[in-house]
């Protein structure tokens, strides 16, 4: 009896623990039984809020749905201005469910890949349009926060047929289907809603971002290599205007150094006639004071510079007045 007693408790606890379940906090909760949704009067999937919550056990099974805000990455594409020239953007989207009955039955069962892949075909069209409108001094520059702007909203509220938008795009017609199956598995009066919307899909598009703007590869090389041949030139002009003033500054220092020598070799042809000049008169004076001394002293030196080498040879006659200091005393007199 005992025995008996303790597996009904097992089995009550066992039954009440998988009744039982839990929706984590940043996501919601869908219960399936027997694989179909529990729907509401309106026939809109039941979501259940983060907490504790009751379901029949071994017939129902809940499906969870990430309420947060997720993050999509688009691969770097290629993009045509209204200047019709070619951008790389490489770009990135948040986006989270705002709708979550719309967005299980829109994206068959809150698949979340069918989503992002409706989501991003909507937002390269969109993308692309706003791109196409503006040139890309714009695009880089002041009217960049407003383009993301518009595609933000875009997205989020839908096109509208302004004289201006293209015919619809795959993408367009993906949601407006998604929108359509939404409509008939529900009842009651439904909000009104773009059905090329993201909003139809009950997802809702938080901010919108272009990461990188790059040229093409071939234009960038392109550009490069005339950056390159503007800078040479430019190097090239600043090299010959070195040179110039080059020239300039050593024609300017030989002329310095040619003046400053010719300057001193006046100088010194002034300051030495001046001292030849006073060496002769000094001379003068002195030869005049004793003249026979001074023509004596005069031929020693004279005797001194002719016979200092010894192979000089003199043609004079014996009797000119040159050796008259070499003849002895009395031939002198004579």
């Amino acid at each position: 009896m005992r025995k008996s007693f303790v597996v009904i408790v097992l089995a009550v606890l066992m039954a009440l623990y998988t009744s039982l379940f839990v929706v984590q906090e940043g996501q919601r909760g869908i219960v399936l039984r027997f694989g179909k949704v529990l729907r509401d009067s309106e026939n809109k999937p039941l979501v259940y809020a983060p907490g504790m919550h009751f379901k029949i056990p071994f017939i129902e099974t809940v499906k969870s749905l990430d309420a947060r805000i997720q993050t999509m990455d688009n691969q770097a594409d290629r993009f045509v201005t209204s200047e019709k020239k070619d951008l790389i953007v490489d770009s990135y989207l948040k986006w989270r469910i705002s709708d979550f009955s719309r967005y299980y039955l829109a994206t068959g069962g809150g698949d979340v890949s069918q989503a992002e892949v409706l989501l991003k075909r909507k937002f390269s069209d969109r993308l692309r349009s706003e791109i196409g409108r503006l040139d890309v001094k714009e695009i880089v520059t002041d009217s960049r926060g407003k383009l993301m702007s518009d595609v933000r909203t875009a997205l989020n509220t839908g096109t509208v047929d302004d004289g201006e938008e293209v015919a619809a795009s795959g993408a367009d017609d993906a949601i407006a289907s998604a929108a359509a199956r939404v409509e008939r598995e529900t009842t009651g009066k439904q909000p009104p809603l773009n059905s090329n919307s993201m909003a139809a899909l009950g997802i809702e598009v938080i901010d919108v971002r272009i990461k990188q703007i790059n040229l093409p590869a071939e234009v960038s090389d392109a550009i490069y290599q005339r950056m390159r041949a503007e800078r040479e030139a430019v190097a090239r002009r600043l090299r010959s205007q070195g040179q110039e003033e080059a020239e300039k500054l050593r024609a300017s220092a030989d002329y310095e150094v040619t003046r400053t020598l010719a300057e001193a070799e006046r100088q010194a042809r002034i300051t030495r006639g001046e001292g030849d000049a006073e060496s002769a008169k000094l001379f003068a004076s002195a030869f005049s004071q004793a003249p026979d001394f001074y023509a004596f002293i005069r031929s020693l030196r004279a005797y001194e510079a002719s016979f200092s080498n010894n192979q000089d040879v003199m043609v004079l006659s014996p009797d000119s007045d040159f050796f008259r200091y070499m003849k002895s005393p009395d031939s002198t007199r004579k």
